[in-house]
């Protein structure tokens, strides 16, 4: 996540302080005024399938590659498989429109915008991916994709405390009741044995992944969304590279299940999630794509309970409604 959870991967703010993901940019079209449409519902409940399963699949890899060198397999594969769209979307143009002027096709960014996207993608796609990586050694998927779905909540907060938008008594009673939540997994963890340090990385990837949302707000007035994430994909994985010799070493001893989960992740969760889900939120509101993403966690409680066997103990399913319950509350209008 992958969500991801994202990031793909996810999630610029409206005046509500709503956040969505990774591929919010500005249409010529209202959204409320597009029909919704069976491809968009699919490409959103595949994009949430995809997120929700990437908890899921670090969790299995984790057993044979460590943070840093899964992380950085993973985006290798991604900015693989972004590149090779992100050249056939050229060329398609190209074919369709030869006699274009050059001034006429889509620049890449370049300068302060450059450097910003530069700044997004370590921290969402570097930071994010091997704070959460770590995360779910020590904790089981479900407990992690919970904690990860406050981030929402962190970037109403941090909505209000950075960029002055109004204080809700919704946000402040919504804060509350995830952080309850919080609290109860921390106590017992999905599966009963919480481990306080792992709780801890999650959350942290909670604050990464809000803090991408909020740099990721300003950067889509600038630039799509496509180029963005790739470009974000690229520095993530340039950021990366100090954990290559770790990889070379881990991918010569893995077993071929854990290498071709470590390649999933960066082809579907997080090339795959980008792209899909940038083609939502071109086509509906961000109040029902982030709604969507509400989804992500339940979902991986349940891949989680079916392939991995981890089963959820009563209080860490109370906390876990707690954080969704908070999170809705604080961010619906």
């Amino acid at each position: 996540m992958t969500r991801a959870r994202t990031a793909s991967l996810a999630a610029p703010s409206r005046s509500d302080a709503r956040p969505a993901a990774a591929g919010d940019a500005p249409t010529g079209v209202p959204a409320d005024s597009r029909p919704r449409s069976w491809p968009t519902v699919a490409a959103a409940g595949i994009t949430v399938f995809l997120w929700a399963s990437a908890f899921v699949g670090i969790r299995f890899a984790g057993h044979d590659y460590s943070p840093g060198a899964m992380a950085l397999g993973r985006m290798a594969a991604a900015s693989a498989a972004l590149s090779a769209f992100v050249a056939l979307t050229a060329g398609v143009r190209r074919e369709r429109a030869p006699h274009a002027a050059p001034g006429r096709r889509a620049a890449l960014p370049r300068g302060g915008t450059l450097g910003l996207i530069a700044l997004w993608g370590v921290a969402w796609f570097g930071g994010y991916n091997v704070a959460l990586n770590a995360a779910e050694r020590l904790v089981d998927a479900g407990t992690a994709a919970l904690l990860v779905a406050i981030a929402p909540i962190l970037v109403a907060v941090a909505a209000v405390a950075v960029l002055g938008e109004r204080l809700t008594g919704r946000l402040g009673v919504g804060v509350v009741v995830a952080f309850a939540g919080v609290a109860l997994i921390a106590a017992g963890g999905f599966t009963g044995q919480a481990d306080k340090v792992g709780v801890a990385l999650a959350v942290l990837s909670a604050v990464l992944y809000a803090f991408g949302v909020l740099l990721q707000k300003r950067l889509l007035a600038r630039v799509d969304a496509v180029t963005m994430t790739w470009l974000g994909a690229l520095a993530g994985t340039v950021a990366l590279l100090p954990f290559a010799p770790a990889l070379v070493a881990e991918l010569a001893a893995a077993p071929a299940p854990a290498t071709l989960g470590m390649l999933y992740l960066g082809v579907f969760p997080t090339a795959v999630g980008f792209l899909a889900w940038g083609y939502v939120l071109s086509r509906w509101t961000a109040g029902r794509t982030t709604a969507a993403t509400y989804l992500s966690p339940p979902v991986t409680v349940l891949l989680s309970w079916t392939l991995l066997g981890e089963v959820p103990a009563p209080l860490a399913l109370l906390g876990g409604a707690l954080c969704l319950t908070g999170v809705v509350f604080a961010t619906r209008r």
